[in-house]
C-alpha cells in the first residue's frame, strides 16, 4: 500500500465541485485521455517539468546542467514570449525528469508539476479550512486525475477524512472496477460522477476509452443508492447538440435509482497556459468558452425530465429555468 502518491495541486475555497466551500485535492494520473482536459499536468501519474516563458531569463542556466541535450540554448526572450513563437525550453523526447533544470533555474521559469505527499500531509492541509466547510456545508473533493486510478492511497484519504469528521465527495470519472469504486463509496458522502458521452466510439474517440464499463457503474452506484451528482462537461463539438441532452437526459431519467442532481458545466479554454508550460500544442486553444448562460436551454431538456439540474455545477444551488432552442 502507497505510503505517498504524487498530488498537482490542493486548491482552497472551491464553490463547483461539491456542496459549500470545499479543498480539492488533485492527484496525478488518469487512464482517460480526453482531448479537452482542463488539467493536462493531471494526465500523467509522474512528475512533470512546467517550462514558464514568461519568467525565463535565458540565462542558460539549465542548459549546463542538462545531462541528455534536452534543453534548448538560450534564445532572446522577447522572441520566446512572443504570440507566435514555436520555441520550447525543453526537448521533452529527450528529458528523463532528472529535474536538474529545476534545480538549476533561480527565477522559478522551471517548475515541478507533482508534488509526493502523504495522507496525514493532505489531511493537515485540508483541516486547516474547517471552520468554512462547518459554516458552508462543505469539506474535502478528491479530485485528479482520476483518484481510483490510485485505489489504496485513494482509500486511505477518504477514511482518515471520515475518521477527522470532514465531509467528502469523491470525483470520478467511472472507468475503474466496479469493485474498487464500491468500496471507496462507503466512506464518501457524495459521488461527483463524469458523463461525457452516450456513443462509446465517440466517447473512445475523445478520452482513448469506451463507455460501456462507465455507465455500468454508474447504474451500480445509483443501485445501492449511493448520493450522486452526475456532471456533464459540456464541450464544442463532442457533446453540445440537442440531440446529445436528449439522449442523456432520457438515459438518467430512466435509470434505476436516484440522481440527486445533473451539473452542465461548459467548457473554458483558460487551461491553455498549462499546455503551454507542457510543450503541448493543445488542439483546443483557439476553441472560444461557452457562456453559462447559453446552457440554461439544454438544462431544461434534463429539467423536464425531472432531473435537478444546475448550470456549472456550483455548491450553492441554483436551478433557474430557460425556454427555447
Amino acid at each position: 500500500m502507497k505510503n505517498q502518491v504524487l498530488v498537482s495541486d490542493i486548491q482552497k475555497f472551491a464553490a463547483n465541485d461539491g456542496p459549500g466551500f470545499r479543498t480539492l485535492v488533485f492527484l496525478k494520473g488518469c487512464p482517460l485521455q480526453c482531448t479537452w482536459c482542463h488539467n493536462p499536468e493531471t494526465k500523467a501519474s509522474t512528475p512533470e517539468i512546467y517550462w514558464k516563458s514568461r519568467l525565463c531569463v535565458q540565462c542558460g542556466a539549465c542548459l549546463e546542467v542538462c545531462p541528455n541535450n534536452a534543453i534548448l540554448p538560450p534564445t532572446p526572450p522577447h522572441v520566446a514570449r512572443s504570440k507566435d513563437s514555436t520555441y520550447h525550453k525543453i526537448v521533452r523526447d529527450r528529458c528523463d525528469g532528472c529535474m536538474a533544470c529545476v534545480d538549476a533555474c533561480q527565477y522559478d521559469a522551471l517548475t515541478v508539476a507533482g508534488k509526493s505527499i502523504t495522507v496525514d500531509e493532505i489531511l493537515d492541509e485540508v483541516e486547516k479550512d474547517r471552520p468554512f466547510y462547518n459554516n458552508s456545508g462543505g469539506g474535502l473533493t478528491l479530485s485528479g486525475g482520476e483518484p481510483t486510478f490510485h485505489a489504496d492511497f485513494a482509500m486511505q484519504i477518504l477514511k482518515s477524512a471520515k475518521e477527522r469528521g470532514i465531509h467528502v465527495c469523491l470525483d470520478t470519472n467511472g472507468f475503474c472496477e466496479w469493485e474498487v469504486l464500491r468500496k471507496m463509496v462507503e466512506t464518501v458522502d457524495i459521488v461527483l460522477f463524469d458523463l461525457k458521452h452516450m456513443d462509446s466510439a465517440i466517447h473512445k474517440q475523445y478520452t482513448g476509452v469506451g463507455n460501456e464499463k462507465i455507465l455500468d457503474n454508474l447504474r451500480r452506484l445509483l443501485e445501492i443508492g449511493a448520493d450522486t451528482w452526475v456532471r456533464i462537461p459540456v464541450i464544442p463539438g463532442f457533446n453540445d447538440s440537442k440531440a446529445f441532452h436528449e439522449c442523456a437526459s432520457e438515459f438518467l431519467s430512466n435509470i434505476k435509482g436516484q440522481i440527486s442532481r445533473v451539473d452542465l458545466l461548459p467548457f473554458h479554454n483558460w487551461c491553455q497556459d498549462k499546455y503551454r508550460w507542457l510543450g503541448i500544442d493543445w488542439a483546443l486553444k483557439d476553441t472560444e468558452a461557452i457562456e453559462p448562460s447559453f446552457l440554461e436551454i439544454p438544462a431544461d431538456i434534463y429539467r423536464e425530465k425531472g432531473l435537478v439540474t444546475t448550470v456549472g455545477g456550483s455548491g450553492f444551488e441554483n436551478t433557474g429555468s430557460a425556454v427555447g432552442w
